[in-house]
């Protein structure tokens, strides 16, 4: 049998399948052995080890624990998933993991940071269906700085309009805005709606965020149809810290906010259950 040999410097991707069939080797298993035992498939397993799909972090964790990895392929699995993010992201998605505070205003849909599976697969699939699992999973990996053990704080003010913005059906709506809300007690994520009242407003020009560091400069960053702008000049970043300013003053208050999210989430939306009846925004709170 012809066996792929990967060079683990050509990727991260190649490193991570490199280092999957060094240590399944190493244990004497076939790959149909190990997906025995890690309840994969040995096709699943041959996929990952030659490069040709994305591994998961239920995986990982599964082979580290089967082979004693001493957790290896779970802590390379961030710099996997994050190259495979469009080439002019990847810097976005490292500031995003260094950051001690981000502060974005979205004025069309809720920032990639705070989506729902459903919705990010929603947003993706525009214009392009092509590896529509993967580069969802790719987006919501970005999502576990959220959860480090000193994860930034995270600022959102959104518009309202992207409240009404139906992407994705009512039923993604529902289960984007009862996410949202199941942030509503966390002081270190905190959401804010620009409400349609405010009128003229400092975000008119666009979308923007902030990245803050410990020991380096602020970075403002916007984004175009497939390309983004990262800059640290300081009358740029000066320029948007006090855009930001005014955009926190003329939106609602974080409590407000909830209450307006709920509102539309109920009203506009309705009460969308799952398969076994459950509320869909009981299941999102409790998560």
């Amino acid at each position: 049998m012809h066996i792929t040999t990967l060079d683990p410097g050509a990727s991260a991707l190649d490193y991570y399948g490199y280092e999957l069939r060094r240590y399944r080797e190493a244990a004497g298993l076939t790959q149909r052995q190990l997906g025995v035992v890690i309840n994969y498939t040995g096709s699943m397993v041959g996929q990952i080890e030659t490069a040709k799909k994305l591994p998961t972090l239920e995986f990982s964790r599964a082979v580290d624990a089967a082979l004693d990895t001493g957790g290896l392929l779970t802590r390379l699995l961030d710099l996997v998933l994050r190259s495979q993010l469009p080439s002019w992201f990847q810097q976005v998605a490292e500031m995003e993991a260094r950051a001690a505070e981000i502060c974005t205003f979205q004025t069309q849909m809720v920032h990639g940071l705070f989506q729902t599976e459903a919705y990010a697969s929603a947003t993706l699939a525009t214009m392009d269906e092509t590896d529509l699992e993967d580069r969802t999973a790719v987006r919501l990996a970005r999502q576990r700085i959220l959860k480090k053990e000193h994860p930034p704080v995270a600022w959102m003010i959104l518009s309202e309009s992207a409240l009404y913005q139906e992407i994705g059906g009512p039923k993604v709506m529902h289960g984007q805005l009862a996410h949202l809300l199941s942030f509503e007690n966390n002081p270190r994520i905190n959401i804010q709606i620009l409400p349609f009242v405010a009128g003229a407003h400092a975000g008119l020009t666009g979308s923007f965020t902030l990245f803050r560091f410990d020991n380096d400069p602020t970075i403002s960053y916007t984004e175009g149809y497939g390309s983004g702008h990262p800059t640290a000049n300081p009358d740029t970043v000066k320029d948007c810290l006090l855009r930001y300013d005014h955009l926190q003053a003329a939106a609602l208050s974080i409590k407000d906010s909830a209450e307006l999210i709920r509102r539309v989430m109920e009203e506009r939306y309705g009460e969308q259950r799952d398969a076994e009846g459950d509320s869909v925004a009981e299941v999102e709170l409790q998560q």
